[in-house]
């Protein structure tokens, strides 16, 4: 009886809060819905719920599997794959929703702008997740054969009879596929003839559910495919995850745009064309420039080393003289001598603190980051930590990356023609 009382009351409390919204709005024009993983609306969030400290260093340890994953990818240790790094394919931060086929099956897709190509697992795929695009039941997918213009731009390609067949080993898990076509509907813009991964064998547990949408800049990105329809623009307002009721937007095309935004020349690396570097030119805590060696946010397509944006990536990353320099000017802000540490966070503070902005200083565009964006509280609000760390020191650390939560609740956009990236605040959720 107590168990049922307990249970209605946690209901009653729950609609209250506005915790079970509406999850089959429909996407209009070219503007889609994106959730958090942790949103009400996900399939993908925990089944088990974590503690806050679990959870925050759950998001830590795919972190270094994404940076990893990056760095590998700036490095040229490896060839861009078609599935992504394994922190996004072990758990989506960002998913839209995606319907493949005719008539249409709806998929819920991971984002990556670090990624080109397009995957999902099909019928009959051994490993897969139950939830799979049944191919049979659409009347417009065909597989691509192997001397398909397309089949030389997906990495170590081989003809089973006549399809052409991708097959990928990274981290614990390997994939098999056929690259197919078939018709997308994002939105409400139908895309005909969507060339993509369609997934046929999967092992280990770092495999997504439901597929990605590479946001890239590759030949089978999503905006080298559509660049008739979307001109190679885009942005995302990504919502916190700390707001589990509300969903973000990714926004297709030059319409709708911001006007009023500040840019960035978008900078490109031949070697990973795909990944989005920008100009870090300095750090700012409070009003006062941090004093950070050229070379550690200096761009070398050669080495790698830079600055890039990522929607992949929860907590940004700065390479370790940059990160050391910006968090002991913070700490000296903060101005609280017992500074502790969890995990991978090294600046935690078990007392109320008042925190300074933090600026990332880019040619000709500052974004100014406000609390909400830099500090991390623990549900009961006992622990307080900078919500920023220092790339890891057993991978090619070279590397700076804008992670997704110093992005939440901004309008940033991808402006490939014109080579530049805009910020512009904007409250998401």
């Amino acid at each position: 009886m107590k168990t049922q009382i307990f249970c209605l009351v946690f209901l009653f409390m729950s609609v209250a809060q506005g915790l079970n919204p509406k999850c089959d709005t429909q996407d209009h024009g070219s503007t889609l819905q994106v959730f958090h993983i942790y949103s009400q609306c996900s399939p993908f969030k925990p089944s088990k719920p974590l503690s806050w400290e679990e959870d925050m260093l759950s998001m830590l340890a795919k972190d270094q599997v994404r940076l990893q994953y990056l760095s590998s990818l700036v490095a040229g240790k490896s060839v861009v794959p078609v599935a992504s790094g394994r922190q996004i394919v072990q758990s989506p931060t960002y998913f839209v929703r995606a319907k493949i086929g005719t008539p249409p099956q709806t998929m819920l897709m991971a984002m990556d702008t670090s990624n080109d190509a397009a995957w999902i697992p099909c019928n009959g795929c051994i490993g897969c997740s139950s939830k799979v695009f049944n191919t049979a039941k659409s009347t417009t997918f065909n597989t691509l054969g192997c001397h398909a213009a397309q089949c030389k731009q997906v990495p170590n390609p081989t003809c089973g009879g006549s399809a052409c067949v991708f097959n990928m080993t990274y981290g614990s898990s390997s994939i098999a596929g056929n690259l197919s076509r078939d018709t997308v509907v994002l939105a409400t813009d139908p895309i005909p003839s969507y060339t993509f991964g369609c997934l046929q064998k999967t092992t280990g547990k770092s495999v997504p559910q439901q597929g990605l949408l590479g946001l890239g800049r590759g030949p089978l990105s999503l905006l080298s495919q559509t660049q008739h329809l979307y001109k190679s623009t885009f942005s995302y307002c990504l919502p916190s995850f700390r707001s589990p009721n509300f969903s973000g937007s990714l926004r297709l095309g030059p319409k709708g745009q911001p006007i009023r935004i500040k840019y960035t020349q978008l900078l490109k690396n031949p070697r990973r064309p795909s990944l989005y570097f920008v100009n870090l030119i300095g750090i700012r805590v409070g009003r006062r420039v941090v004093d950070i060696p050229p070379k550690a946010l200096a761009f070398n397509p050669s080495t790698g080393a830079g600055t890039i944006f990522d929607s992949g990536t929860v907590f940004t990353r700065l390479v370790e003289p940059a990160y050391v320099a910006v968090r002991n000017a913070f700490r000296r802000r903060v101005k609280v001598a017992n500074v502790t540490s969890l995990g991978g966070f090294d600046t935690c503070y078990t007392v109320p603190i008042v925190a300074p902005t933090i600026t990332f200083m880019f040619t000709g565009m500052n974004v100014t980051l406000p609390q909400e964006n830099l500090l991390i509280h623990s549900t009961a609000g006992s622990i307080t930590c900078l919500a920023m760390a220092s790339a890891p020191d057993n991978v090619n650390s070279v590397l700076n990356v804008i992670a997704n939560m110093q992005q939440q609740n901004h309008r940033v956009l991808f402006d490939v023609p014109n080579s530049r990236l805009g910020v512009a605040r904007e409250r998401c959720t």
